[in-house]
C-alpha cells in the first residue's frame, strides 16, 4: 500500500472550507425547519398546554408532570396494548405473510393471474385511506357485507369486534406494500442455489425455508421495519372507522392523542403522548436495526 493510497481515507474525513461554506445554508435550513420545531414539541411536551381556557395562552412548564399523568393513566396503558396489537397483528405478522404468499404466488402462477391479482391488491393500497376506511366502515354495519358473510346480518361488527375488523381493515390496505417488497427480494435470489438444492432432492417448501427465507432475511427485515413505522402512526383508518371506540376499545396511540390533545384540551399531554410514540418508534427501529447489522456485514464482506 503506498502512502498516496493510505492519505485517501484521511482525505476523505476532512471538509474543505468552501464545502462548509455551501453547507451552511442547508444546515441553518434544516435546523429551522426541522431541529426548531422538534425541541418545541418536546418542550410542550412538558409543559401544562390547552387549546381552550386559562392555559391556552398563559401555560408554564411542569416538568414531569405529563410523564406522572401518563404512568398512573389506565387508559394510556390500555392504548398501549392496543397498539401492540394493531401494529403485531395487522402489520407486521397479517402484511408480511399475506405479502410473502402473494409475492411467492405471483412467482409461480401464469401471467393472467399474477396480473389480476396484483391489480386487485395493489388498488387496496393505492385507494386513499380515508376512502377505505369509509368501505370498511360499510362493510362491517349492520346489513354489511361482512355481516352477511358471517350469517349475522344484523350485527353491527364495528361494536361486537372493532378492533378486529381495523386489523383486517389496515391489513387488507397495507398487503401490497409488502407484496411489492417481497417480489423484489424474490427476484433477487440466486437461481442457481435454488437450482442446486433442488437437484439434491429437497422439495419446494424445504427449500423455501432453509434457502429462499434465509437469502432474503435483510428484505424482510427492512419490510418489517417500514411496515410497523407506518402502522404505529396510522390515525384515519381508526378515527373514521370508530372514532377510537366503542368506549376505548380501538383508542390506539395515535388516536388516544388526538382524543386528548383536541376533545379534552390538553394540548400538551397530548403532545407527551405524541413524543412517547415517536420514542416507540425509535427504539423499534434500533432492534430492528441492530437485526440487520449482521447481514449488512456479511453484504460488505462478499462485496
Amino acid at each position: 500500500m503506498t502512502a498516496r493510497t493510505a492519505s485517501r481515507p484521511a482525505d476523505r474525513a476532512r471538509l474543505k472550507p468552501t464545502t462548509v461554506v455551501w453547507l451552511l445554508p442547508a444546515a441553518v435550513l434544516l435546523a429551522v425547519l426541522f431541529l426548531v420545531p422538534v425541541g418545541y414539541a418536546i418542550y410542550l411536551g412538558f409543559t401544562n398546554l390547552e387549546l381552550l381556557g386559562p392555559f391556552a395562552q398563559n401555560f408554564s412548564f411542569t416538568g414531569l408532570a405529563n410523564l406522572d399523568r401518563m404512568v398512573h393513566d389506565p387508559v394510556f396503558w390500555l392504548s398501549v396494548r392496543l397498539t401492540l396489537i394493531f401494529v403485531i397483528g395487522s402489520g407486521i405478522v397479517a402484511q408480511t405473510v399475506l405479502g410473502l404468499a402473494l409475492a411467492l404466488l405471483g412467482q409461480r402462477a401464469n401471467v393472467t393471474v399474477r396480473t389480476s391479482v396484483g391489480a386487485i391488491v395493489i388498488l387496496a393500497w393505492v385507494l386513499p385511506e380515508i376512502a377505505v376506511a369509509f368501505i370498511w366502515y360499510t362493510f362491517a354495519q349492520a346489513g354489511g357485507t361482512l355481516s352477511y358473510l358471517i350469517g349475522h346480518p344484523t350485527t353491527n361488527l364495528l361494536t361486537s369486534a372493532p378492533l378486529l375488523i381495523v386489523c383486517v381493515a389496515n391489513a387488507w390496505r397495507g398487503t401490497a406494500f409488502s407484496m411489492l417488497v417481497l417480489s423484489a427480494g424474490l427476484r433477487n435470489v440466486p437461481a442457481e442455489v435454488d437450482e442446486a438444492a433442488q437437484l439434491e432432492g429437497a422439495s419446494y417448501w424445504r427449500r423455501l425455508l432453509r434457502v429462499t427465507l434465509p437469502i432474503m432475511r435483510p428484505t424482510i427485515m427492512t419490510n418489517m421495519l417500514l411496515i410497523t413505522l407506518g402502522t404505529i402512526s396510522d390515525f384515519t383508518l381508526i378515527f373514521v372507522m370508530t372514532q377510537g371506540g366503542p368506549g376505548n376499545a380501538t383508542a390506539i396511540l395515535p388516536v388516544y392523542m388526538y382524543i386528548e390533545a383536541f376533545q379534552f384540551n390538553a394540548l400538551g399531554y397530548g403532545t407527551a403522548i405524541a413524543l412517547t410514540i415517536v420514542l416507540i418508534g425509535a427504539l423499534l427501529s434500533i432492534v430492528y436495526i441492530r437485526q440487520l447489522r449482521p447481514e449488512l456485514a456479511k453484504a460488505k464482506e462478499a462485496e
